[in-house]
C-alpha cells in the first residue's frame, strides 16, 4: 500500500466559526494505481489533497485528526524539513492552473532545475540537460529553445505540460493532479491525460486525480471517490461505480453528464446546491437535495457500510 488515509479531518477557523472542511476521510491508493476523488466544488476535493501535502495554511487551516500513511510512515509527524524533503521527490503536485503556479519571472529550464538540484544534488550543468529531456519526454517541441523561455512565453497547454515536467522530474512515487485539465480546451486535455497515463506506464508512478469531470474518470481512473460536504459519500471500482451507482448523490453527478443520443431531453442537473459548511443538514449532508430522501435522513447522519465490496454512505442500504 503506498497511500493511506485514515480518519483526515481538516477544519478552518473563520470569524462565522468552524468549517469542517475534510471531516472524517478514509481512502487508499496501491502502486501503478489511479484513484480519481469527485464532487462539485466545495466538497473537499483540493482541500484533501492539499492536506496530504500538508500545504494548510495555519491559520485559519489546521489539520486535527487522522493519518496519512506513506510508506507506512505518518506524514503528519514529519517536521517542516523532513515534509520539504518529500514534496518533489516522492510525492509531487500538480496544482490547478500553470500560469499562477509558475514563477512568472524564472525561466523553464530554473524553475525545473531547482527541482532536480535540491533532491538529487545534480549540478547545474547536469540538471539543465535533464530539465531538457524531461520536456522532451512531455511532448514540448524544440525543447532545447523553449527552456530558456518564460511562462507567459507558452500556451496553456504547454504550461500545463512544463508542471507536469516538474512534478515528475524526480520520479516520485505519488503524483497529486489537482484538476490538472480545467482551463485546458477539450483536445488539449486529452492529450494532457494521455501524456498523465504513458509516465504513469513509464515511471510507475501512482495519481490521485482531482476532478469533477466524470468522462475524465471514466477514461483514466482505477477507482473513485465520491466526496459530498468534506465526507465521502461512496467509494469503489470506475466500473461498478459507472454500471450501478449506490449513492442518490454519484447517481445525479452520472445522470448530469451529457449524452451524443440524448437531442431532446433536457439536461439533467441535481436540483439546489451544496449546503454552507457552518450550517449543514441535522441529518445527511444532501438530504435537502436528494429525491429519495425519508424521515431518518433528515435526522441522523449515516455511516460507511459495505455494499458488495463497495462503501456507501447512505440509509438506503443499511
Amino acid at each position: 500500500m503506498l497511500l493511506k488515509v485514515k480518519n483526515l479531518k481538516t477544519q478552518f477557523k473563520t470569524k462565522a466559526g468552524i468549517v469542517n472542511a475534510v471531516n472524517g476521510v478514509d481512502f487508499e491508493v496501491e502502486k501503478g494505481e489511479v484513484v480519481a476523488i469527485v464532487g462539485e466544488s466545495g466538497s473537499g476535493k483540493s482541500v484533501t489533497s492539499l492536506s496530504i501535502m500538508r500545504l494548510i495554511q495555519s491559520p485559519p487551516g489546521e489539520i486535527v485528526d487522522g493519518e496519512i500513511l506513506f510508506d507506512g510512515e505518518d506524514l503528519l509527524e514529519k517536521n517542516k524539513r523532513q515534509m520539504q524533503d518529500i514534496r518533489g521527490d516522492k510525492i509531487s503536485m500538480i496544482f490547478q492552473e500553470p500560469m499562477t503556479s509558475l514563477n512568472p519571472v524564472f525561466t523553464i529550464e530554473r524553475q525545473i532545475c531547482e527541482t532536480l538540484i535540491r533532491h538529487k544534488n545534480m549540478s547545474k550543468k547536469d540538471a539543465a540537460k535533464e530539465a531538457v529531456k524531461m520536456l522532451e519526454l512531455v511532448g514540448i517541441p524544440s525543447p532545447e529553445k523553449r527552456i530558456k523561455d518564460y511562462p507567459h512565453q507558452m500556451s496553456g497547454g504547454m504550461r500545463q505540460r512544463v508542471m507536469i515536467a516538474i512534478a515528475l522530474a524526480c520520479r516520485p512515487e505519488l503524483l497529486i493532479a489537482d484538476e490538472p485539465t480545467t482551463a485546458l480546451d477539450v483536445t488539449i486535455q486529452a492529450q494532457i491525460l494521455d501524456l498523465m497515463l504513458k509516465l504513469r506506464n513509464k515511471f510507475g508512478t501512482s495519481i490521485l486525480l482531482i476532478t469533477h469531470d466524470l468522462g475524465v474518470v471514466a477514461e483514466t481512473a482505477d477507482k473513485v471517490v465520491v466526496m459530498y460536504s468534506g465526507q465521502i459519500v461512496e467509494k469503489g471500482k470506475v466500473g461498478d461505480i459507472f454500471q450501478k451507482p449506490l449513492h442518490p448523490y454519484t447517481e445525479g453527478l452520472l445522470n448530469s453528464i451529457p449524452k451524443v443520443d440524448n437531442k431532446k431531453e433536457k439536461l439533467f442537473m441535481i436540483e439546489g446546491v451544496v449546503p454552507n459548511p457552518l450550517n449543514l443538514p441535522k441529518g445527511c449532508p444532501f438530504s435537502t437535495r436528494c429525491t429519495k430522501c425519508i424521515e431518518r435522513c433528515t435526522k441522523e447522519k449515516p455511516e460507511l457500510v459495505n455494499v458488495n465490496g463497495r462503501e456507501v454512505r447512505c440509509f438506503l442500504y443499511s
